[in-house]
C-alpha cells in the first residue's frame, strides 16, 4: 500500500512539473554583441541561457531549438540585434520571448546590456544596462546579477559590490609618474660637535674653516605615486660641500619625500651617507697639557708623553672623534626636510629647510633648485588580457 501511494505521489508531481513547465512562456536567446573582450558572441549566449534557465520563469530554447532557423536566413546569423530583426526571429521559432544584448569591454569597466522582446505584443518587454568592473572572467556573474535585477530577484550583495564598477575621482590629466631632476644649491650651519670639528685647527686634525659651508649638487627625483593633492616621490641628492673654503665634502643622500596640496608643500626624509675621518684621542677640557680644549689623538699624546714625560690625566679617556688625520669610514647620519615647490609652466623651483642628525651635531640650511619636468607616463598600464574561450 505505502509504495503505491508513494508511486502515486511521484506520479503527480513530475504530471504538474510537466505543467507548469509548460505554461511557462518560451524564450530564445540571440547571440550577443560583443565589443572590446576576448569572449566570443556563441559562449555569451550560452550564459544568458544557463542564467535564464536558474530563473525558472522561461521555458529556454537552446542552440539546437534554433539551429534550423538560424540556417535558413543568414540576417538571423550575424548583426540581429535590433527590435525588429529580433520580432522577425521569435516569429519564425514561434516563441513569446527573444533575449539579446550586448556586452562591451570600455577601458576600465564592463558595460552588459539585456533586452528582451515581446513577440505576441511586438514591442520591448524588459531592459536594463549595467556597468561593472574589467573582470572579464566574471562575466557570467554580471549576466546574473543583471537577469535578477530586472526580474526583482534578490541579488548577493557580496558579489554584487565585488564586481562594481568604481567611479572613482578624476584626477589631471598632468598626473603621472614625473621624471624630474636639476642642480641645487644651499648653505648649511654645522652646530654640535661638527661645529667644533669645523673651526678646530688643521694641526689638531680639524677642518679650520668657518661653521658655515656652501652647499652645490644635483638631484634626480622620481614620482611614484600621484594624484591631483598628494604625490609621493624618491629623491637622491650628490652634493659637495665646502668648496668656497677649500675643501671638498661629498655625500649623497636618499630621500622618500611627499608633496601635498596644489601648492606643493613638501616633507621628506632619508638617510645621508659621506666620508669621515676619524682617530682615538682626548680633549684637553682642563687645560692640563696647554691650551684648553686641544685635542689629543693616541699619537699626538704618545709624542707628547715621550718628549716631556707626562702622565695621562685620569680624567681623560681615549674616545672616537674626527680627525682629519686619522682613518676614513663611512659616515651615516638621517636628513629631515620640510619645503615647498613653485611652479611656472614645466619649471619646478623647490626651496627646503632641512635638517642633518647624527651623533653629537649635524647640518642645518637650506636648499634650493629648479628642475624641469623632462618625461611623463601613466601610472596605471593596462596590459591587454589573454583570450580564454
Amino acid at each position: 500500500m505505502k509504495k503505491t501511494l508513494l508511486l502515486l505521489t511521484t506520479c503527480l508531481i513530475g504530471i504538474m512539473s510537466q505543467a507548469q513547465t509548460e505554461k511557462m512562456p518560451t524564450i530564445a536567446i540571440a547571440n550577443p554583441n560583443v565589443n572590446g573582450l576576448t569572449l566570443k558572441p556563441e559562449s555569451a549566449a550560452k550564459m544568458m541561457r544557463l542564467e535564464t534557465i536558474k530563473l525558472n520563469k522561461y521555458k529556454v530554447y537552446d542552440e539546437y531549438d534554433m539551429a534550423d532557423v538560424l540556417k535558413a536566413k543568414e540576417e538571423f546569423r550575424t548583426n540581429c540585434y535590433g527590435q525588429n530583426c529580433l520580432i522577425k526571429l521569435g516569429t519564425e521559432l514561434n516563441v513569446d520571448y527573444v533575449m539579446c544584448g550586448s556586452i562591451d569591454g570600455l577601458g576600465n569597466k564592463i558595460a552588459v546590456t539585456i533586452k528582451i522582446v515581446d513577440i505576441k505584443n511586438q514591442m520591448l518587454f524588459k531592459s536594463a544596462v549595467k556597468e561593472f568592473d574589467n573582470q572579464e572572467t566574471e562575466i557570467q556573474r554580471m549576466i546574473e546579477i543583471l537577469l535578477f535585477e530586472i526580474h526583482g530577484f534578490t541579488v548577493d550583495k557580496v558579489t554584487a559590490d565585488r564586481l562594481a564598477f568604481k567611479n572613482e575621482v578624476i584626477t589631471s590629466n598632468n598626473i603621472g609618474k614625473i621624471n624630474n631632476s636639476g642642480p641645487r644649491i644651499g648653505g648649511a650651519a654645522l652646530v654640535g660637535s661638527l661645529e667644533e670639528f669645523a673651526t678646530r685647527p688643521t694641526s689638531q686634525g680639524g677642518l679650520d674653516i668657518a661653521p658655515f659651508v656652501s652647499m652645490i649638487g644635483y638631484q634626480f627625483e622620481g614620482q611614484y605615486v600621484g594624484t591631483e593633492n598628494f604625490s609621493a616621490l624618491v629623491e637622491g641628492i650628490v652634493n659637495v660641500s665646502g668648496l668656497e673654503q677649500g675643501r671638498f665634502l661629498p655625500s649623497f643622500t636618499l630621500m622618500n619625500g611627499f608633496r601635498f596640496g596644489k601648492n606643493g608643500w613638501e616633507f621628506a626624509f632619508g638617510p645621508r651617507l659621506s666620508i669621515k675621518h676619524t682617530s682615538e684621542g682626548f680633549f684637553d677640557s682642563e687645560g692640563t697639557y696647554g691650551k684648553k680644549d686641544a685635542y689629543f689623538s693616541r699619537s699626538d699624546w704618545n709624542q707628547y708623553a715621550l718628549n716631556t714625560g707626562a702622565q695621562l690625566n685620569q680624567n681623560y679617556m681615549f674616545e672616537e672623534n674626527l680627525d682629519m688625520r686619522g682613518s676614513a669610514k663611512l659616515s651615516t647620519s638621517f636628513v629631515i626636510a620640510f619645503g615647498r615647490t613653485f611652479r611656472a609652466g614645466s619649471l619646478n623651483v623647490p626651496v627646503n629647510l632641512f635638517y642633518t642628525s647624527q651623533k653629537g651635531g649635524g647640518y642645518t640650511g637650506i636648499n634650493v633648485g629648479f628642475n624641469v619636468q623632462k618625461s611623463k607616463q601613466p601610472i596605471n598600464k593596462q596590459t591587454p588580457k589573454k583570450g580564454y574561450y
